[in-house]
C-alpha cells in the first residue's frame, strides 16, 4: 500500500457559509445554487427547551438554517446571494 503524500495541496473543505431565517429565502437560496452546480448542506438548527417553551406564538414559526458548502466555492457563492433577503453571511477566517 503506498503512503498518500500531500504536499503543497490544499484540501478542498466545507465551511459554514451562511445562516437563512425563512424557508422563502432557503428555497431561493437551493434552486441558486442548484443552477449554479454549488453543493450545499443544510444544518437545521435546534431551538432549545426554553426558546420552546417561552418563546410565544411568534418565534414558533421562526426557523433558521446553517448553510454549509465546500470552501472552494465561497467567492462565487457570495457573489450569487447579494440581494436575497433573510441571509447573513459568516464571516470566514482565510488561512495563510
Amino acid at each position: 500500500m503506498t503512503p498518500l503524500i500531500f504536499d503543497d495541496q490544499k484540501i478542498n473543505r466545507e465551511v459554514a457559509f451562511c445562516r437563512v431565517y425563512s424557508m422563502n429565502s432557503k428555497e431561493k437560496l437551493e434552486k441558486l445554487f442548484l443552477k449554479n452546480r454549488i453543493s450545499y448542506f443544510i444544518e437545521w438548527q435546534e431551538r432549545s427547551f426554553f426558546a420552546r417553551l417561552f418563546g410565544g406564538e411568534k418565534n414558533k414559526e421562526k426557523v433558521v438554517f446553517t448553510i454549509r458548502i465546500n470552501e472552494a466555492d465561497v467567492e462565487r457563492a457570495t457573489e450569487l446571494v447579494q440581494g436575497i433577503d433573510s441571509i447573513k453571511l459568516r464571516r470566514l477566517k482565510e488561512d495563510s
